[in-house]
């Protein structure tokens, strides 16, 4: 799954995190990501690391904790506003939440032990994709992607589901045709495809997903079209 030439590497030893550098152009653009794997419990404090280093101010979520009985990610944020998680290197302060109908907000601070400084981060869970197969409606993915985009501010934006290529691979591919469709470029899925794979194996695991992405694009231009 990791391409050695992609991976995110950790520190000064450059230590090993299942996470991968994407950069996709379109028309002249390049956007950049984070696509890793959701934390497991001893792999988050190497995430909140990487969160650091990369001073990335978003992390996109596209998991339930728990899905068909099954455990997809290690809660790797504070449950309570009350107290903090308490990591090897730093602690994760919950400032405040909102639950909205298809995805959660979440604000976190994280206070580095070392120096006692903060780094904010928004992290948003799309809580509304099925156990199997993909959502019933784009629409509340269609808001989601959007809502991630314009909470954007420094770093690359961080992108997880479970296995991180699967969810992940349509999320990635579904904001780059946003933002081209955004400013009028040309943009080919295919394409954008074929990009994220040579720089992580597997990205969009199934036809579905695949299908997903161009059932959630076409949406958006029809509307476009019948807004004009």
């Amino acid at each position: 799954m990791i391409n050695d030439s992609t991976r995110v590497p950790l520190g000064e030893n450059k230590d090993y995190i299942n996470a991968s550098y994407i950069k996709i152009t379109n028309s002249g653009e390049e956007y950049f990501y984070i696509a890793t794997q959701g934390p497991l419990p001893d792999t988050t404090d190497d995430f909140w690391q990487m969160v650091l280093e990369n001073n990335s101010n978003v992390i996109v979520m596209i998991t339930r904790e728990i899905e068909d009985g099954i455990t997809k990610c290690h809660r790797y944020w504070p449950i309570s506003n009350k107290k903090p998680l308490e990591l090897k290197n730093c602690q994760i302060f919950l400032e405040n939440y909102q639950i909205l109908q298809y995805f959660i907000i979440r604000i976190l601070q994280v206070v580095r032990k070392s120096t006692g400084t903060s780094h904010f981060v928004k992290q948003l869970q799309f809580t509304n994709w099925p156990d199997h197969g993909t959502p019933a409606s784009v629409d509340g993915f269609i808001k989601y992607v959007r809502f991630v985009r314009k909470s954007h501010l420094t770093g690359p934006i961080i992108v997880h589901c479970s296995a991180g290529v699967g969810r992940t691979g349509v999320f990635l591919c579904v904001d780059v045709v946003f933002c081209a469709i955004e400013k009028n470029f040309s943009f080919n899925i295919r394409n954008i495809v074929a990009q994220m794979r040579e720089q992580r194996y597997g990205m969009i695991q199934t036809k579905e997903q695949y299908y997903f992405c161009y059932k959630t694009v076409l949406e958006v231009l029809q509307k476009l079209v019948t807004f004009h």
